[in-house]
């Protein structure tokens, strides 16, 4: 049978929020952090607010971006919850309301099946402040999700899905198992389980129990 494995990038895959590191080297990163926090916890529109933070990033150098992702934190475990899913016939796929130039780099090292997220634009090498992609709305992943699902013929009954913000709430509604990782309140109460220790390999536990229950309620 199937499975498809969908991942959150910055908090879930990744320590931390790609855009705070490119706004640290700005001068920015306390406006930034304000934002993203009141974003993820479905205070503010997902949309308005990366098009906010995204402008302020205007002037950095695109060689900079590739440099800072080259070297962001992956989250303890990372490695580890990846192959231990696709040992268990798990597709995984990263969905990102961030930035191709992290995500990229970061799946293929992780060896994550695909990833989706949006475009930083840039003019002669620097940023111009412009965001584009498919992962700019707060029900853009729940849209994703549903293609990937029908594109590989994979029910909710068989998918996962972990995130730790507001913008994951769409693609929560179309798994069965619901994995909130160090999440916000508002993703807590849409969640199946939640993890609160910065540690990926607790959902390899979470996904044992979960498909030998599922084994068992079959044989019944």
């Amino acid at each position: 049978m199937a499975k498809l494995a969908v991942f959150d990038f910055d908090s879930t895959l990744m320590d931390g929020e790609t855009i705070d590191f490119f706004a640290e080297v700005l001068g920015f990163k306390s406006e930034v952090v304000a934002i993203t926090e009141r974003a993820m916890a479905g205070e503010l529109d997902f949309y308005a607010s990366l098009v906010e933070r995204v402008a302020l990033l205007k002037g950095l150098p695109q060689a900079k971006v590739t440099e800072i992702c080259a070297s962001l934190p992956m989250m303890r475990g990372a490695s580890e919850v990846v192959a231990g899913l696709k040992e268990r016939g798990y597709r995984v796929v990263c969905f990102s309301g961030g930035f191709r130039d992290a995500t990229k780099p970061a799946c293929a090292k992780l060896g994550i099946d695909a990833d989706f997220s949006n475009f930083l634009h840039a003019e002669a090498g620097i940023l111009t402040g412009a965001v584009g992609g498919e992962m700019m709305y707060s029900d853009a992943k729940g849209d994703m999700i549903v293609r990937l699902q029908n594109l590989l013929g994979i029910d909710r009954a068989n998918t996962l899905v972990v995130g730790d913000g507001a913008n994951d709430l769409s693609m929560f509604a179309h798994a069965d198992m619901r994995v909130a990782f160090c999440g916000k309140p508002i993703l807590k109460e849409a969640a199946t389980h939640s993890v609160e220790v910065k540690d990926l390999r607790e959902i390899l536990s979470i996904v044992d129990q979960y498909n030998s229950k599922s084994l068992t309620h079959l044989s019944d």
